[in-house]
Parts: C-alpha cells; structure tokens; sequence
C-alpha cells in the first residue's frame, strides 16, 4: 500500500497503541478504582503535557473527542441574535460549516462567507479578503489553522489581531495544526482554538483539545451536561470540571496523547523541529513531481504549506466521480490518496500528505499513475 493520506486520520505507531492498551487493561481490571483514583491524574498529567507542547497555560485547556466536537462546543455555548453575522470562509471544513448553518437556523443569525481564491499567491490575500467581510454585526469568525480541503496554512495570528481590533472573537479549526506546524496558543490569541492530537501528532483515534481564552470561559460548556455543573470543588475551574466528565467513557486516548508527542519527536535526532522540516520539505518534493507529471502550476507559494498539498487534476477529469478515482488509485494502484472535488476551476485536486514513513519513491509512483491514467 502506497499511502499518502495520513491528513486524514493520521497513524497511531505501536508503540503508543501498545501504551493504550495497558490503560484499558488497568481500566477494565477495576474500574471504581480508575475512575475514582487513577483517572484524573493520568488526564491531568496529559493535559500538562500538552499544554507545554503547544504553548499554552494549562488552565485553558480541556479534551475532547475531535475538532469538530470543540467546534460544537463553542458554538452552542454562544449566544446570537437574528441579524448578528457569523464569518467564515469557502476553505472551511464541510462539518464545521455544518455546525454553523445549524446555528444560524436556530437563532436568526447569518453566515456570511469570506471568498478566498484558489489558486493563491499569498497569505495576504486570505487577510484582505476576511477583513473585507467583516461588518458591524460580525459576532464570530470561524476559520481554519491549516485547511482541509486546500491543504493552506492561514496567517491566523494576523488574523485574530485583525479581527480583534475590529471586537471580533475567532474561533480557530485547528485540526491539522498540533504536529505539523509550530504552534503557541498564547501568542496567537484567539479567543477559542480546537485541535486534533490524532492527526499529525499521531496519538489514538478519539484525542483532541479545546482551548479557550480565560476571559471567555465562563461562557463555554460542553455538549453534554453532567456532574460537573454543581461539584462543590474549588481546585478547578468550572470550565474544566465540566469538559473533564461528560459521562462514562474510554479516556486513554486522552492520556496517550503524552506518549505519542514523545514517541514522534524521539525519531529525529533534532525532535519535533526536524520532523516537521522534513515533512514540510518531503510534501514539497511530491507537490513538485505531480506538477510536472500533470503539466501544471503549484496553486499556492511554499509558505502556505505545510505537511499537506493539493495539486489540480486535469481538465479532462472534470465530469468524473472523485470517488470513482479514488477507488481505481486503491483498488488498481494500491494507493490511498485524498481526492477533492472543489466548486469553482480546478474542479479536482488530489491532496498528498507527508509523514515520516513516507518516501519521495511513493510520490514518484503516484505521479506516474496519474500521468498514465489522464494522458
């Protein structure tokens, strides 16, 4: 299997699964006593870590299961009237704009969309096309870290300085951004940031994070209301007595995540710096073999990249099903690859991932196969 889609899902190495499985087992073996003695610890102990990882105090951190359910949160916790504006832009994940139209048909508010053009040129071109939408009713920008679809790396710390300057909160959709790129929290400032640890970071299936800003979490509870609302605890915040235990679960993908970020940075001699220079450069590398294979232009500079990127396909393709392509690159090819169909010219990219497993002869292949598939 040639597989170039860790964007997706990522890939948990053994080492950490093998770590997971002694915490179910420690789990399943007495129960009262993991939830009553060995729980917390451990989840404190993960969140501390990772709070140190990413750059933040770890007062404003909580899990939760995936980005998407950060997303959620934030946006059931606010309040909107008829009229207020929600900003967003046409590279936002298809869930998260879900969530938002969702919203905005509860309460009469409306979703207004920032048009970023793709191809693109540079970052200031995603700054002056949201600041042109912002209005006097904008309440709440939602916008990506990195993005899903077009694989682009926003300049969300300008962004956030923009739009507060403007007394506009954003909410960041980071689920690409812990483990691909550097990333500190408390510089970029945003008043909510949500995360995935299962993508680049390579922790269990079911480990994300929310941060919110201090001043804004008294506002923010999560989707499912439990014990947390009336303990009469005090070492904690309220913020996160609620996020910590919303129910009976498995938390150890939550408590892997320690594991995983140590795992992946023992790999390279300069840790976490290196790998994701590698990965940057390695994704760089196969973006440029496509291009020349397909006889096209890269759609966006370097900077915006970081361990993903999308090449258009040919014109030729553009009446064919990207699922009928994505099946005969796997079934044919043994190829996993990220096909995307976009709305506007080019209708379809195909989208490729770098990860330290991968290797600039697996790019080679796929650039070979497109080439013969569609010339």
């Amino acid at each position: 299997m040639t597989f170039l889609n860790h964007g997706s899902f990522g890939a948990c190495p053994k080492q950490v699964l093998d770590f997971q499985q002694r915490l179910r087992s420690q789990l399943e073996q007495e129960p009262l006593r993991f939830f009553g003695r060995e729980w917390e610890p451990l989840l404190d102990d993960a969140r501390t870590k990772l709070a140190a990882f990413m750059g933040a105090d770890v007062q404003d951190l909580v899990f939760v299961s995936n980005a998407t359910t950060g997303v959620n949160s934030v946006l059931r916790s606010l309040t909107f009237s008829p009229g207020d504006e929600i900003l967003t832009t046409n590279h936002e994940y298809n869930a998260c704009r879900n969530a938002l139209d969702f919203i905005a048909s509860r309460t009469g508010a409306r979703v207004v969309v920032a048009k970023i053009p793709f191809p693109i040129d540079s970052p200031q071109q995603v700054v002056g096309a949201v600041i042109e939408r912002v209005s006097p009713k904008t309440r709440l920008a939602l916008l990506d870290h990195v993005t899903s679809q077009t694989g682009l790396i926003f300049p969300i710390q300008e962004l956030v300085k923009e739009l507060q300057q403007r007394s506009v909160d954003t909410l960041v959709d980071g689920a690409h951004t812990p483990g691909m790129i550097p990333l500190e929290l408390r510089e970029i400032g945003a008043a909510y940031y949500t995360g995935n640890c299962h993508k680049w970071l390579c922790a269990p299936k079911g480990a994300a994070f929310l941060y919110v800003r201090r001043d804004k979490q008294s506002k923010i509870r999560p989707l499912t209301i439990s014990h947390g609302t009336n303990s009469p605890r005090t070492d904690k915040t309220r913020f996160q007595l609620e996020f910590d235990w919303t129910g009976t679960d498995d938390p150890t993908a939550y408590m892997c995540v320690p594991e995983a970020i140590a795992f992946m940075g023992s790999l390279l001699p300069g840790g976490w710096t290196e790998l994701m220079q590698q990965n940057h450069q390695l994704v760089l590398q196969g973006r440029q073999l496509l291009c020349e294979a397909l006889e096209v232009q890269p759609p966006s500079p370097e900077e915006m990249i970081g361990s993903m990127a999308v090449v258009p396909l040919p014109t030729t393709w553009e009446k064919r099903d990207f699922m009928s392509i994505h099946d005969e690159l796997f079934d044919k090819f043994g190829i996993e690859v990220q096909l995307i169909p976009w709305p506007e010219k080019p209708r379809l990219l195909v989208r490729i991932s770098a990860q330290i497993y991968n290797t600039l002869e697996q790019y080679e292949y796929l650039a070979k196969v497109l080439k013969g598939l569609c010339c």
